[in-house]
């Protein structure tokens, strides 16, 4: 079965992942300040209070009333949850108690998303990186051996949802959170290796002053700020299930559920994945270090056209700056094809994006072979000294421009 993909909005990481837990609208920070005092109590409150939610969760069997105690006492946590059909849809039996699916399918938006999901059915979460153990089963994740391998992880879990009277899977394809507002990242092939159906779960989530989730946050300091704000509420739709077809690849099958859930969530069905998300922290980390060299000069003006203007040697040199920060990240791709690129994105984390997705063609070439060509200092770019015309051209194509 070929699978007609659509166009795929160009949505950078920047707009997928949140670096910056408070809000950078004045009067919104204010109220954060005004309500602090009030914060603060409720985390003290809701720490002795959440203490108490998981001694009841653990000593409770799995059933429907347990469900419903822990999810009212979570909603004195702040956690608010509902649930309710997709938009548009009918489902002669609603609700998840009804559903025949042993996979579940949900995009991911914050660490307690099993959690949330597991209050209003069963079902388990298998932990497939971080601290196993005695951690592991506090925070409610199934633990499953094989998690060194691809192969053996698939086993492990194609054992568990062959076996009667488990409870059915809860799987994130996008194996990272996003923030949930502007696209998913890219579903992986091998959750939809385990069953030939699965049930889709679109999930929501919204809470006031501060931002649902921050990329590079730990799950502790992420409780801490869920306690913290007056409430977090999750929408949960439950979507009606899928079955891959019999021509169609475990890819295909894969693609199709995350335009689903994207046309579900109206957000974009993206082609970024959880490498590049670490790739993007990576490059948030090492940009406080970049704002403090020096600022991108202008060209000689003996190296301006008698007919430009002075915002066009601006533009260049900005250009010029930006593709040395993609130079960084993507060493042997030619700057000339990098350039071209950001003419037309204006956004380093685009390009990058485009140049690793294979939509801009080039070939590589060996780092050690390209000649240096300095820039002028700033003392230089105010009181050029005569340039040769090739090292003009050159600055101003931006060989290597620097931040």
């Amino acid at each position: 079965m070929e699978h007609a993909a659509a166009p795929v909005p160009s949505v950078g990481p920047e707009r997928l992942f949140d670096s910056q837990r408070l809000p950078s609208d004045g009067l919104l920070l204010l109220s954060l300040l005004l309500y602090a005092p009030v914060g603060l109590f409720l985390l003290l409150l809701r720490l002795f209070l959440g203490l108490h939610v998981f001694l009841v969760s653990c000593a409770l069997p799995d059933s429907a009333p347990r469900r419903f105690v822990v999810r009212v006492m979570c909603s004195l946590l702040g956690l608010v949850v509902r649930q309710s059909r997709p938009a548009g849809r009918q489902q002669q039996q609603p609700g998840p108690r009804s559903l025949r699916a042993q996979v579940y399918i949900a995009n991911h938006v914050t660490r307690f998303d099993h959690n949330v999901l597991n209050l209003l059915t069963s079902c388990n979460a298998p932990l497939l990186n971080g601290a196993s153990g005695f951690i592991c089963w506090s925070r409610g994740f199934l633990e499953v051996g094989g998690t060194e391998s691809r192969a053996e992880l698939l086993q492990s879990l194609k054992g568990y949802s062959s076996q009667e009277g488990n409870p059915p899977l809860l799987l994130f394809p996008e194996e990272t959170t996003t923030n949930g507002r502007v696209g998913l990242l890219r579903f992986s092939s091998w959750p939809f290796s385990i069953l030939d159906t699965v049930h889709p779960v679109a999930l929501q989530v919204q809470r006031p002053f501060v931002t649902v989730s921050v990329a590079d946050a730990s799950w502790v300091t992420e409780l801490l700020w869920t306690f913290f704000v007056p409430f977090t509420i999750y929408q949960v739709r439950w979507l009606p299930s899928v079955c891959r077809a019999a021509d169609e690849t475990r890819e295909e099958f894969a693609l199709r559920v995350q335009e689903l859930l994207a046309s579900e969530l109206g957000v974009a069905p993206t082609r970024l994945t959880a490498a590049d998300k670490a790739e993007h922290l990576k490059r948030l980390r090492h940009r406080p270090a970049a704002s403090h060299s020096p600022p991108a000069h202008s060209p000689p003006p003996a190296a301006r056209s008698p007919d430009s203007s002075g915002v066009a040697p601006a533009e260049d040199m900005h250009v010029a700056g930006m593709a040395q920060r993609v130079r960084e990240v993507l060493p042997h791709v030619p700057l000339a094809v990098i350039c071209k690129d950001l003419a037309q994105t204006k956004c380093v984390d685009t390009t990058i994006a485009n140049i690793l997705e294979g939509r801009v063609p080039f070939v590589p070439h060996e780092v050690e072979t390209e000649p240096f060509v300095p820039v002028p200092s700033v003392s230089s770019a105010q009181h050029p000294p005569a340039s040769p015309p090739s090292l003009v051209r050159k600055a101003r194509s931006g060989d290597k421009g620097w931040l």
